[in-house]
């Protein structure tokens, strides 16, 4: 799983002009499953995305997670993030997983994530063509990979 997490003063999901979803201050996650991806990879990223300390403090120093600040998040599907770039200038989309595999570790996400939070998570449609703004605050941009945890 691949997780672009942006730490946000607001964001949103617009969908065929409707508003979707809309969080106030917290994290903006984009979310990539790939074909290889688990339960453990869930797990893994529930677990730091939670506490990521990316938020200020008193002092002004990036020492407070989203849990720490009550905040939100808001959690987008891309698959885009899988892409391979290797050959040419087409990204392959080989190591994005299926529907029937992804849909399934995306709500899965979604709901550890809330459980983590101890709060709902906002959504956009799995596979939904979707307009996404936010406003990055910092901006605090964070990339995740599973399978590069060293």
């Amino acid at each position: 799983m691949r997780a672009v997490i942006q730490r946000v003063r607001e964001a949103s999901v617009t969908i065929d002009g409707k508003l979707c979803s809309a969080i106030g201050p917290g994290l903006m996650i984009l979310l990539g499953v790939g074909h290889e991806d688990g339960a453990e990879d869930i797990d893994y990223l529930v677990k730091k995305i939670a506490a990521l300390r990316i938020f200020d403090d008193e002092a002004g120093v990036m020492n407070r997670s989203v849990m720490d600040i009550g905040g939100e998040a808001l959690v987008v599907s891309q698959f885009t993030l899988m892409a391979s770039t290797k050959k040419g200038n087409r990204p392959s989309y080989i190591h994005a997983a299926g529907h029937e595999t992804a849909i399934p570790l995306y709500e899965s996400f979604c709901r550890a994530l809330s459980a983590a939070m101890g709060r709902s998570v906002a959504t956009g449609v799995f596979g939904a063509d979707m307009k996404v703004a936010l406003i990055n605050d910092g901006p605090v941009t964070i990339c995740i990979d599973t399978k590069n945890k060293e």
